[in-house]
């Protein structure tokens, strides 16, 4: 069954460069979930705040798949934490932008996209599915940040979306510990892109080993418990002089790409006499941190908290174990002891024993890389996932017709029903 499917990912442009500020996780999942539906028959359109104003407002990629770029009043580089302010008039362009009552379906991501499908819910006839990519109160247990806006609409959107796409077992646990009915929810993993693949003769080389970082530099992500766990790890015995630490992310205002060492003073005095072992890379292509993994002896992945981990997958999908933070979604997408090795978060001697042991056995550290490769392909490839995520379209399209067909009392008004109080309050 073709579908025209609308995906709303308001600050998360899928075609930014991964690494930029505010494109990651959320950026790739859109592009490559848009692409793989787009095999399966779809149209995909993704609606996008438009950051760089040299950008086109309109852009193909794939086949047929676009990005639909809106301004609202800002064509300008936002940050996340102030779209809120932004989405009366991104949805007021959106309307007068695009034909909404065109689409079959709207898909979003994030919860400022989540208000804005729940404003579609109201005025058009069509399902709304959702996923979070992030949850307000797994951020408060890492930051103890309170967010009560944020968490205000979590709880609208996930009680009254038709459906939720969670991406683990975990997401959906900590959902039903907040929401009193939560929508209806499916568990459907993040796919990995066909960049990650294992390369065996890249595997074979290991005269100069390194374990890899891909991410934000901030704290949340691990990255100074990273720091410290190198350290002492080379400050040990047993530890090659050789030994590096390869740290990808950040952009030219935060990495010297060419002396390859971050800029921000933290990072600076956290490496002081370490800059020969540690290289700050910058952000990669997919097939440049493709290659990073294939080379590294293991991938490390030390976040506070994640609901997901993508850095976990596509590293497993190049055969490289990984040694990740025992939380969220991790706990999930690294299988202790059998594609990599659970510590827990903010544990720096735990990180560097971990770090020894996949240094020192070789042997060992390459069965946990065979078996993660080989639970990866089962497990993250796209084509498999977005069969899925479009079969759980198609069940939501049909239940969605069968109660529209008995719900007679129902008046529509050009396609259109009247009403958004719910979310109305919210956005006040």
């Amino acid at each position: 069954m073709q579908k025209k499917v609308l995906f709303i990912s308001d600050h998360g442009d899928p075609l930014a460069p991964l690494g930029s500020e505010q494109a990651g996780g959320q950026n790739n999942y859109v592009k490559q979930l848009a692409l793989a539906l787009e095999k399966e028959g779809n149209q995909v359109d993704v609606v996008t705040h438009w950051v760089d104003s040299t950008d086109s407002q309109i852009e193909v990629f794939g086949d047929s798949c676009r990005v639909i770029r809106i301004a609202a009043g800002r064509k300008e580089y936002v940050p996340k934490n102030e779209m809120f302010n932004l989405l009366p008039d991104f949805y007021a362009e959106m309307k007068n932008t695009i034909q909404l009552a065109s689409y079959d379906l709207v898909h979003t991501h994030y919860w400022l996209s989540g208000l804005l499908g729940s404003i579609v819910k109201k005025e058009y006839p069509m399902p709304w599915i959702h996923t979070n990519h992030s949850l307000s109160v797994a951020k408060e247990q890492v930051t103890g940040v309170q967010e009560p806006t944020r968490l205000a609409a979590e709880k609208l959107i996930l009680s009254t979306a038709d459906q939720i796409i969670t991406t683990t077992e975990n997401e959906a646990d900590l959902i039903r510990s907040f929401v009193n009915q939560p929508a209806p929810m499916s568990v459907v993993a993040i796919g990995v892109d066909n960049a990650f693949q294992p390369l065996q003769k890249q595997k074979e080389v290991s005269n100069n080993p390194y374990f890899a970082f891909a991410g934000r530099l901030e704290k949340t992500k691990g990255i100074y418990t990273l720091l410290h766990a190198f350290r002492r790890l080379v400050e040990g015995d047993e530890v090659p002089d050789s030994a590096k630490l390869l740290i990808a992310g950040g952009d030219a205002d935060s990495v010297d790409t060419a002396k390859k060492l971050p800029k921000h003073h933290a990072l600076r005095a956290t490496i002081k006499g370490l800059e020969n072992r540690i290289d700050f890379i910058g952000g990669q292509s997919q097939y440049q941190l493709a290659s990073l993994f294939n080379g590294a002896t293991g991938t490390i992945v030390p976040s506070h908290y994640e609901s997901f981990g993508m850095v976990a997958a596509e590293a497993q999908a190049c055969g490289c174990p990984v040694i990740a933070s025992n939380v969220g979604g991790l706990k999930e997408v690294v299988k202790n002891r059998m594609t990599g090795l659970h510590i827990e978060k903010n544990d720096v001697q735990s990180l560097a024993s971990a770090m020894k042991t996949l240094l020192t056995n070789q042997t060992y550290a390459k069965r946990l890389g065979m078996t993660a490769a080989a639970f990866a392909n089962k497990e993250f490839r796209w084509p498999a996932l977005s069969k899925k995520i479009n079969k759980l379209y198609e069940v939501t399209l049909n239940e969605k017709k069968n109660a529209y067909a008995g719900d007679r009392s129902r008046r529509y008004v050009g396609g259109r029903s009247r009403g958004a109080t719910g979310t109305a309050a919210v956005l006040r």
